[in-house]
């Protein structure tokens, strides 16, 4: 016999390090001899959209063409430290600090324009697609290629650091701020559950996530995809299946995940609430876009059977034993 049943599950999540424990992201921002900017930041991409988005961010700052800046990451020959890929920090942390080093370097630009345009103040000057030209006078102006052929001989940088806001828990009160900024999710799934096989099969499900402000739409529905489809395989199919401290899963012919055929469109809601505090408001998804599927699902197989299953992953046979029981 098929049931079904809705679950719904809600989420918050602090990004960052948290727990007061230092949160430090640091960027270089360097004009190139052929006018073009290069970017400098520790961030690993492990397919977050990392690299895109710090891109971004410098694009925006400098007010500047995505195509004129250069992104160096990963070689901690040539970058500075900006913290792991990890508790959904990169676009928030180190998305800061290209802001504030592109900030910075703005300022030693219109140093630079101001000598070239024979100014006494760099007050009205204004950057816009690699030039630097008076407010007053749009035709008086200097490129960044001018900048760098009349200054080839010093090195013109700026650099930035971010240190997120954390603050160690009071071991006896509880209280305290480990984390900022938090970020919010919600997720709503119907499933269909077959009483005789054990069988879940996934019939619609929505999504909502607050990102604070969506730098890249696109990626972040790709991340939900992504975050949901992780959350389904560890809910209904992946078990390590440790037996005497040995992983007898140890294959992907045992150890289960999602396929195509097992995943389906979800509703995606990108939520905006801009956080002041992060560059262009933005805050990242990396994780917080898994957290509440497995809940969801769960609630939705309660839901349609009026069993609750304890164990994961909630496969056939725990459902039958289940019911069984019950």
């Amino acid at each position: 016999m098929i049931k079904r049943g809705k679950g719904l599950a809600i989420a918050y999540y602090g990004t960052g390090y948290g727990n007061g424990f230092p949160d430090v992201s640091n960027a270089i921002v360097r004009l190139n001899n052929d006018g073009k900017v290069h970017i400098f930041v520790g961030g690993t991409e492990v397919g977050q959209g990392a690299k895109t988005v710090f891109v971004q961010i410098a694009a925006e700052t400098l007010n500047m063409d995505i195509d004129d800046i250069t992104l160096f990451s990963e070689d901690t020959y040539n970058t500075p430290d900006s913290g792991t890929a990890a508790a959904s920090r990169q676009t928030y942390n180190t998305g800061n600090a290209i802001k504030i080093a592109c900030e910075k370097f703005i300022e030693e630009l219109k140093v630079k324009a101001k000598e070239i345009l024979k100014l006494n103040s760099i007050e009205e000057l204004i950057v816009s697609d690699s030039n630097i030209y008076s407010s007053s006078c749009i035709n008086n102006k200097v490129s960044f290629l001018e900048i760098a052929s009349k200054f080839k001989n010093e090195l013109i940088e700026s650099q930035g650091s971010f240190t997120a806001h954390t603050v160690e828990m009071d071991i006896e009160t509880g209280q305290g701020e480990p984390y900022w900024p938090y970020t919010f999710s919600a997720c709503e799934v119907e499933v269909e559950v077959n009483t005789l096989t054990g069988i879940v099969n996934i019939v619609s499900a929505r999504f909502a996530q607050d990102v604070g402000k969506a730098i890249n739409p696109k990626m972040i529905e790709g991340q939900i995809e992504g975050g949901f489809c992780m959350g389904q395989g560890y809910c209904l199919f992946e078990d390590l299946n440790i037996v005497d401290g040995k992983i007898v899963n140890n294959k992907f012919s045992k150890y289960l995940i999602p396929t195509s055929m097992d995943t389906i469109d979800i509703d995606k809601i990108i939520i905006e609430d801009p956080e002041y505090t992060a560059p262009f408001g933005a805050k990242g998804i990396g994780e917080p876009v898994t957290i509440p599927v497995s809940p969801a699902i769960l609630n939705a197989i309660y839901d349609a059977i009026k069993v609750r299953i304890n164990e994961l992953p909630a496969t056939p046979d725990k459902i039958i034993n289940a019911l069984k029981i019950d």
